[in-house]
């Protein structure tokens, strides 16, 4: 068992949810918050270890989590953390931004008093893990912030659209949220002024201004690691 592993503060996984699922849902969120990296070795026994299951739901959820694109099944290698593309980042980042400006729009449509209330108290949050630099805690407040304005917008389809992008948004979004932080909670606060305006122009316009330009970090941070 590897040090990261075993240092990691993942939990066991509980029962009462179909175990396979359990399971996928714990290696998945080891591979977002980076204890499993790209291009690790995956062995079912250690994992298997790791969460306190047997290794049959381990296999399973490998294969589930190879059909969801997170990780690679090689013949006669095993099982890796799959390394994601610069162009499939790009391609889910430029449906998120889509996904994204529409939800800011139908907030400032939706807001009422206690939403603008919520949305300053996720604000501060993420300020707060800003100022301690808490990596885990600045991208659990921006997913978190980012959800609840999807709520607020009050469109079930397009909620579960983006929840469907938003693990992987989490995984690509955490190598740079330190970085990233000061710009993207500023971000925030604009837009969450615009929302509580009842602005869905311009609300929208600042969501995609802001999602476009964590693309443009990403790919930035990328690059200057290919040339390192």
């Amino acid at each position: 068992m590897s040090q990261s592993l075993t240092a990691a503060s993942a939990r066991r996984v509980a029962r009462p949810t179909p175990l396979r699922q359990a399971v996928s849902d714990a290696l998945a969120e080891l591979i977002i918050n980076g204890t499993l990296q790209p291009g690790r070795h995956l062995v079912e026994s250690d994992l298997a270890e790791h969460l306190g299951v047997s290794r049959q739901p381990v296999r399973e959820a490998l294969q589930r989590l190879h059909t969801d694109g997170w990780v690679d099944l090689r013949p006669a290698q095993g099982a890796f953390v799959h390394a994601p593309t610069q162009e499939e980042a790009t391609q889910l980042l430029d449906v998120r931004t889509v996904l994204e400006t529409y939800s800011a729009q139908l907030a400032a449509h939706h807001a009422k008093p206690e939403h603008i209330e919520r949305l300053w108290q996720l604000q501060q949050e993420g300020m707060d893990a800003l100022a301690e630099s808490a990596t885990d805690r600045l991208v659990a407040a921006n997913s978190a912030l980012h959800t609840y304005i999807t709520s607020v917008g009050g469109n079930d389809v397009l909620a579960e659209l983006i929840t469907q992008v938003g693990r992987k948004v989490r995984w690509y979004y955490t190598p740079i949220a330190n970085s990233r932080a000061k710009d993207s909670w500023n971000e925030h606060a604009r837009l969450i002024e615009a929302i509580a305006k009842g602005d869905p122009e311009q609300a929208g316009e600042i969501m995609r201004k802001h999602t476009e330009r964590t693309r443009t970090y990403r790919k930035a941070i990328a690059a200057e690691a290919a040339n390192a």
